[in-house]
């Protein structure tokens, strides 16, 4: 029973990227969330349609399930920031779920903005949970056609910040798997 559950969503492979560093550190399952009718392609379309499912609270149906999160004690949540909030399917999963006793660790890429309003959302759906600090990066800049930025060097070197934030959580302790791995 793995008792780490790595769930990210991820446009442009930015917060998939995040979300391996992580997987490689602590182990678990790693889920990407994908929803029941995908959002357009088109940038400006995808805009438009998140900030009107923001404008009315619409909850997305995902197509990804998790059969049973109550043998998850640890729940990473990944996202980029969409609109300078938590995007509607990350919504959708938190309040399809009940994370009540589980330690809920958001993890971000953004384009330069930062989180925005994202981890006090994260905080305020997920009622009787531990939030921990949330760890954000510099993603790509899809407005501007620049997509997978977490690459080459630059993945290195969010690998290390990555590292050093688990370990300043408490997640990661010196000589865990990270360490042995690395």
């Amino acid at each position: 029973m793995n008792s780490t559950l790595i769930v990210y969503l991820s446009r442009t492979e930015n917060t998939k990227a995040v979300a391996e560093i992580i997987h490689d550190a602590v182990g678990g399952s790693l889920v990407e969330l994908e929803l029941k009718t995908p959002y357009p392609q088109n940038y400006q379309a995808i805009v438009a349609q998140v900030q009107s499912e923001n404008e009315s609270d619409y909850l997305p149906p995902l197509a990804t399930r998790i059969p049973d999160i109550r043998q998850y004690a640890t729940v990473f949540v990944g996202f980029p920031t969409w609109g300078m909030q938590l995007p509607p399917p990350i919504k959708s999963f938190l309040h399809d779920h009940d994370f009540r006793g589980k330690t809920v660790i958001p993890f971000n890429t953004n384009a330069g903005y930062g989180v925005g309003s994202s981890f006090r959302q994260v905080k305020s759906l997920c009622k009787g949970c531990n939030v921990l600090q949330g760890f954000s990066t510099r993603g790509g800049l899809e407005r501007d056609g620049i997509f997978l930025a977490i690459e080459g060097k630059r993945r290195e070197a969010v690998r290390d910040e990555v590292l050093e934030w688990l370990r300043k959580t408490g997640v990661q302790k010196s000589g865990d798997r990270a360490d042995r791995v690395f």
